[in-house]
Order: structure tokens, then sequence, then C-alpha cells
């Protein structure tokens, strides 16, 4: 029996990668201060001055930052979170 496989969209070797090196803290700098913050952040205080600055654009433009977005919202749902561990269990066995 077939598996019940959905329309896929284009996905690109491109975009894993992406995903794969997505970095786990980012660098941002305002007035001359170079400070870590999260890579999900969409806004932050700059630590010298205090002013609010943007992060990330949201714009036409997806960037991978929102994929992660899809699939923190995806984690949400009933049930994910316990697919979530299951997978992330078989990766780390074949890590091995």
């Amino acid at each position: 029996m077939a598996a019940n496989v959905s329309s896929q969209p284009g996905i690109s070797a491109a975009l894993i990668d992406a995903i794969r090196s997505f970095p786990a803290t980012r660098l941002a700098d305002h007035c001359g201060a170079e400070f870590s913050v999260s890579p999900f952040e969409i806004y932050a205080n700059c630590p010298q001055c205090g002013t609010r600055i943007k992060l990330r654009a949201f714009s036409a433009q997806p960037e991978v930052a929102d994929v992660f977005d899809a699939v923190f919202e995806w984690l949400e749902q009933p049930e994910a979170d316990a697919r979530y561990r299951q997978r992330a269990s078989q990766l780390r066995e074949v890590e091995n």
C-alpha cells in the first residue's frame, strides 16, 4: 500500500544546507557595539545605547528563519512534540 504523500513544494538542496548550517546565535551591531542575539529575534535592544533595532526583514522575500518559525508553529500541534522527539532520537542513533 502506498503512503499518503501530500503535494510537496519545491525544496532545494541549498535550503536544506542553509538550515543545517543555520547559526545558533547571531551577531548584531549598533553604534559600535557588537552583541549576540537569538537568530529568531525580530528586534533587539542595543546594549550600548538602548535603541531598539530591527533584525529581521519580514518582506516579500522569505528568510531561513521563517522556515524555522513555521516548524515552531507546527511543533505546537498536539502530538507534534512526541513525533519530533522520536525523530531526533533516530537521528542521534544514525550519528553514532
